[in-house]
């Protein structure tokens, strides 16, 4: 008997547990927008819960138990009914721009900038800086834009502003449109056009190229990885206004900097990547994945060795590089003899700060120092010449120097 009690009372329990549940959840489905490819072939007026007797007659239920049916609410719809934290317009724009993204692609800019060879003036400066942190932000957002189906679907990126509906679509578009128009306004009348041109080239590559083919093909880091080195050939444009040797180098370090940090990163996220459709090297052939990371980081090292030799750093560069670069190739090692998640974590981390370690060495064993502009000093060497040549005796002609020509008498001289 009092076992038969028990049962009944247990079921009563899970009973009072499981109706509010399933009305929570036809009030959610009420609350969904329907589409043309997922219409309901039931009303959602005639959608009810069916619930015990002995529970509906119980007075210490909550209304909504007792008569489910008329407490359906039919709330507006929502993108997301999880927006949880929901922050001010100034954080949420932060977001859709992916600020730390973009802090990291304006270091690398201003590192650039530095180890041009050419003087250095703050206001290009400032101006090359901001110009490519609000390209950066725009790309981001409209990537985003692009991405909320896919984003929606991955437990990294579910969360954000555009999935969960905190920034609007036609918002998203504007303060893309609003920022890269200012980012290359600036480039261009506050720095220069090459800058300015390679800013929108950037912006093209990103948003055009490298988004949709991270559905199509593996390609799609190569091409991420030429995105990631424009910024400082940005930097290195809007100091001295071309680009030489040094760039390069400078730009090859970024552009396979980029292989053994985001493969690193790619490789936890493998179950994400493959619900959401995108085709990455961790995903479709994690062999390759592996190598790549190996390969490029060994390539680090190799251009941290030319550098001195094209004249951008003195040799100490070299020395003082070989052993960050080394533990850098070592973890790349391990990640492609274990290939588990905690070696790629480990070289995951690490490159966030190699890369800063790397540009602090290369600013601080920079070869030559520029601290005045050429034409400033080129305009007091002619004064100074004038100067000079207003100094010297002057003497009258005589003799022959009255009639002959200049050239004949310099000639006889």
């Amino acid at each position: 008997m009092f076992r038969r009690l028990s049962k009944l009372t247990i079921c009563d329990h899970l009973t009072t547990q499981i109706i509010p549940a399933q009305i929570n959840l036809i009030r959610c489905s009420a609350s969904a927008r329907p589409t043309d490819n997922c219409k309901s072939a039931v009303p959602l007026e005639a959608l009810s819960v069916a619930v015990p007797a002995h529970i509906l007659n119980n007075e210490q239920q909550p209304q909504a138990i007792r008569n489910p049916t008329k407490s359906l609410e039919f709330l507006p719809w929502m993108p997301s009914p999880y927006t949880s934290n929901a922050s001010g317009p100034l954080s949420q724009y932060k977001k859709l721009s992916k600020f730390r993204l973009t802090s990291l692609v304006v270091i690398t800019t201003m590192g650039g900038y530095a180890l041009a060879p050419a003087a250095f003036d703050l206001a290009t400066f400032a101006m090359c800086s901001l110009g490519t942190g609000l390209v950066s932000a725009a790309a981001n957002s409209i990537n985003q834009y692009h991405e909320v189906p896919f984003d929606s679907q991955m437990s990294r990126t579910k969360n954000r502003v555009l999935v969960t509906g905190q920034i609007t679509p036609l918002k998203a578009v504007g303060f893309a449109v609003v920022s890269a128009t200012t980012g290359l306004s600036m480039l261009y009348f506050g720095v220069n056009g090459l800058t300015a041109a390679l800013g929108a080239g950037n912006l093209f590559l990103y948003t055009s190229v490298y988004t949709p083919m991270k559905r199509m093909s593996i390609a799609n880091t190569w091409v991420g990885s030429i995105v990631g080195a424009i910024p400082p050939l940005m930097g290195w444009a809007g100091c001295a206004g071309s680009l030489d040797a040094g760039a390069m180098i400078l730009a090859g370090i970024l552009y396979a900097w980029q292989f053994p940090h985001f493969n690193a990163l790619s490789w936890n996220l493998r179950p994400d990547y493959s619900r959401a459709g995108y085709r990455m090297m961790a995903v479709t052939n994690p062999g390759l994945c592996r190598r790549t990371a190996l390969r490029y980081s060994v390539a680090i090292g190799a251009l941290s060795l030319l550098a001195p030799v094209a004249d951008v750093t003195n040799y100490w560069f070299a020395l003082e590089t070989l052993p960050l670069n080394a533990y850098f190739c070592y973890l790349a090692y391990k990640f492609h003899q274990k290939s588990d998640s905690g070696s790629s974590r480990k070289l995951f981390r690490f490159s966030l700060i190699h890369l800063p370690a790397l540009m602090l060495l290369f600013l601080a064993n920079k070869k030559h120092w520029y601290f005045k502009d050429d034409t400033e000093t080129n305009e007091e060497t002619v004064k100074s010449d004038k100067s000079l040549i207003s100094a010297l005796p002057k003497s009258t002609p005589s003799g022959l120097e009255k009639v002959l020509p200049v050239a004949v008498t310099e000639g006889s001289r």
